[in-house]
């Protein structure tokens, strides 16, 4: 039988505080985890240090994101939160796609920020910094592709 010291048990613990549900959850069924070439803006994610990479693929007219899917891969982390994303600014218009992308970023840089529903299962990211940018990964690019020039809302 295998038994963890005290040490490794709290970190055991802590682990599992930061994969709950909604990231396990949307890593196995992410939302529509599906390539599309045809979409009109393919937005990539990339990370060189630990290989994670998606592509978002957008669709957006009169100013709303009538489609947003994504495709990659990565570590739960990484991928839960690229989901989560694509839920939440699918059929939103620039402007509120982009107060959800500034809320969150803002919520997992500081201390002090809030999030509500799917997102606040990222909070829990805060505690370890290593992971961080797993968490915020997509949700900076696609915060890039709106502040671009092309972009602007």
């Amino acid at each position: 039988m295998f038994f963890l010291n005290p040490v490794e048990k709290l970190m055991e613990n802590s682990l599992s505080q930061l994969y709950d549900a909604v990231i396990l959850k949307h890593n196995s069924a992410p939302f529509n985890f599906e390539k599309r070439l045809t979409a009109q803006h393919v937005v990539e994610a990339y990370n060189p240090l630990c290989g994670d990479k998606f592509k978002l693929f957008l669709d957006i007219e009169d100013d709303t994101i009538k489609k947003a899917t994504f495709h990659g891969y990565g570590c739960a982390i990484s991928k839960a939160a690229t989901s989560v994303l694509v839920h939440q600014i699918e059929g939103k218009n620039r402007v509120e796609a982009f107060d959800i992308l500034n809320n969150y970023l803002t919520a997992l840089n500081t201390e002090g920020g809030h999030l509500a529903g799917e997102s606040q299962s990222f909070l829990a990211v805060r505690q370890y910094p290593e992971r961080l940018s797993c968490a915020t990964l997509s949700w900076e690019a696609a915060q890039t592709f709106f502040e671009n020039e092309n972009h602007k809302i």
